[in-house]
């Protein structure tokens, strides 16, 4: 040690010097606060969902068909929230779903895999509890009907 710190640090004869005192009041990980936005755990939940077999597509007719349409706008892009709502609170959230399966699988199954993949996401990414997830099947997909969702043909090659 120099001799200008052991002038400024107090010495009792029976005790060891002090530890230095640690400011801002605790761990770093501690300070301040993190909020995740409504938009976030759908996305999240968007994607785990459709990450699932027998996940045809998500969202009811309506809402396919306006996205089929904007998917076609240059800089329109997929939706990955279609299909999902999500309320966030400070540490819990609860979801939403509307899917499409695909013709012959057993949808109490395919929503148990659903419900277990976006859980284990959003809990994983986000550290928020999901208190629920409530899955609304709003249509089944035949082998034969077209795909609402398919690109067209390119007219330039």
């Amino acid at each position: 040690m120099t001799e200008t710190t052991q002038r400024n640090r107090p010495e009792s004869p029976d005790k060891e010097p002090s530890p230095l005192i640690k400011r801002g009041g605790g761990a770093p990980a501690t300070r301040g606060r993190t909020t995740i936005a409504d938009g976030v755990v759908e996305k999240i939940a968007g994607m785990a969902t459709r990450d699932v077999a027998g996940v045809h597509a998500m969202g009811s007719g309506l809402s396919r068909t306006f996205g089929a349409v904007r998917d076609r706008v240059p800089g329109g892009g997929r939706s990955v929230t279609r299909g999902v709502k999500a309320e966030v609170g400070e540490s819990q959230t609860a979801l939403d779903l509307e899917i499409v399966v695909e013709y012959g699988v057993s949808i109490g199954d395919v929503a148990r895999d659903v419900r277990e993949n976006v859980v284990a996401a959003v809990e994983r990414m986000t550290g928020l509890e999901v208190v629920e997830v409530n899955i609304a099947v709003s249509d089944v997909k035949l082998p034969d009907e077209a795909d609402d969702e398919e690109q067209p043909e390119p007219r330039l090659h």
